[in-house]
């Protein structure tokens, strides 16, 4: 069984968000691998409606996005503007 999220798209997601592709601890390269993650998903639950244990697991997932999110905005401001316009989070 394939899995969605094998160690060369979290090495790509690392690398094009994060300082490099060892970076997994940065805030920005977490919220992209969340962000990602978050997608699935929502695909995923889109056929699955009754689904209530992803559904859990999605909206753990968003607060745990929404908390870094906020801790990037509180120590520097530039980055979490950054990364919110590189991933495309608001409308």
């Amino acid at each position: 069984m394939a899995t969605y999220l094998g160690k060369e798209k979290k090495q790509e997601i690392f690398g094009q968000y994060g300082k490099s592709n060892a970076d997994t601890g940065s805030p920005e390269g977490q919220v992209a691998l969340f962000s990602y993650r978050i997608a699935h998903l929502t695909n995923h639950l889109r056929s699955n409606k009754k689904d209530f244990v992803t559904q859990r697991s999605l909206l753990k997932l968003v607060g745990k996005r929404r908390r870094l999110l906020d801790y990037l905005k509180e120590t520097d401001i530039e980055r979490y503007r950054n990364i919110i316009k590189e991933l495309k989070l608001r409308k």
